[in-house]
């Protein structure tokens, strides 16, 4: 009779060797979490305390048990950890069917076939990376991982055939577009014109990857849009539920994303940020990417994010972080705030500006406002 289905933790390197273990682990009926080997080994340790694998794999290939295991359910492929930025994060579980449902979705979109090669050069602990490397598994197309992104190896894999990828905007702004034939961008806000043959998605890792591309939803993925604009999503490649049990899922399957969208022209689903980035200011509601976008063209600003700063008399200021193109010359508040009222609404205007060395992201390209924030009232 075949065992209890185990969580096995793989804290292995991206390459073959990953591979051939994620192969492994589903060979074995068990389910598979890919540990983030760039956290400092504290982190780690909470992550796996969370997650509670019943065995980890490291990076010499060994097999090592753990104390405090709890099972996984059959069917379950993956279970991949979400990228928050303070607390432990919580832990996404994927079954094999919404694995192969997101594959089929994905391949009938961008016509991928079996003489196509996806490349997967993303953090295999993050969806996006992770995603890829499932997606060509499930559709027996070629395959090539590697650890992370690095731009020779990038070219050597697409020398050597790969022809499809998945990136976050700053890898893409590295690489030559036309090295394939379709890149899949997610991650972060796309940038201004994109090739022709780049396609920007939406998703979270709860819908196993993307699940709208350029803001049409794949085959059998469903939107709604609620009264407060809250965006709901359902699916088959949405998560069976969290590690810990919990369902994040009304009586009728709707998955709230905690994102706050709308339909544009042709039909199209138009994130405006997430629900905790909306900035009340005086009563008026100003979404950070608007500004951001008008921000970023003004002069001498190399890297820019809006965030609300509590405030006592307006509740919150739009507060513009800017990375200056030249330090010993950086812009005035004065100028930005010119800039914004030359093309949004007078409140969309920053009344608050802070120079800063670099903008914190997550491994996938996001800007991490809340870390911007505490940075100026902790």
């Amino acid at each position: 009779m075949p065992g209890v289905p185990e969580l096995v933790a793989l804290a292995l390197p991206g390459g073959p060797t990953f591979v051939d273990a994620l192969r492994r682990t589903w060979d074995a009926g068990d389910a598979a979490f890919p540990l983030d080997l760039r956290l400092p080994a504290p982190q780690q340790e909470r992550v796996l305390a969370a997650m509670a694998p019943s065995r980890i794999v490291d990076e010499r290939g060994e097999t090592h048990e753990r104390n405090g295991g709890r099972p996984t359910e059959p069917g379950d492929a993956v279970v991949v950890a979400t990228s928050g930025t303070t607390g432990t994060p919580k832990g996404v579980v994927l079954t094999h069917d919404a694995v192969a449902a997101s594959a089929r979705a994905t391949s009938a979109r961008i016509g991928a076939t079996s003489d196509d090669h996806w490349l997967a050069c993303l953090p295999l602990a993050h969806i996006g990376g992770l995603a890829v490397v499932m997606r060509a598994l499930a559709s027996g197309t070629g395959l090539t991982v590697h650890h992370g992104f690095d731009l020779d190896a990038v070219r050597v894999a697409c020398a050597g055939g790969a022809n499809l990828t998945s990136l976050v905007p700053t890898a893409y702004a590295r690489i030559d577009p036309a090295w394939f034939r379709v890149i899949v961008l997610g991650g972060a806000r796309p940038p201004a014109n994109p090739a022709p043959n780049v396609i920007t998605t939406y998703g979270l890792t709860e819908t196993g990857s993307g699940c709208v591309y350029d803001g049409r939803p794949l085959d059998g993925v469903e939107i709604r849009i609620d009264g407060t604009g809250a965006v709901h999503l359902r699916g088959p490649m949405l998560l069976r539920g969290y590690r810990d049990g919990a369902r994040p899922f009304d009586a009728d399957g709707w998955f709230r994303t905690g994102d706050i969208g709308a339909w544009r022209e042709q039909g199209r689903l138009f994130i405006q940020g997430r629900e905790g980035d909306l900035i009340i200011t005086g009563g008026e509601n100003v979404w950070p990417d608007p500004v951001e976008l008008v921000l970023a063209r003004a002069a001498g600003v190399a890297e820019v994010a809006v965030a609300g700063v509590p405030d006592p008399e307006w509740g919150q200021v739009v507060t513009a972080f800017v990375v200056p193109a030249d330090p010993a010359t950086p812009p005035s508040l004065d100028a930005l705030r010119d800039a914004a009222r030359a093309e949004l609404a007078p409140w969309c205007a920053p009344r608050r500006l802070e120079l800063v060395a670099e903008l914190p992201r997550t491994a996938l390209g996001k800007v991490q406002r809340s870390v911007l924030v505490a940075g100026v009232t902790g």
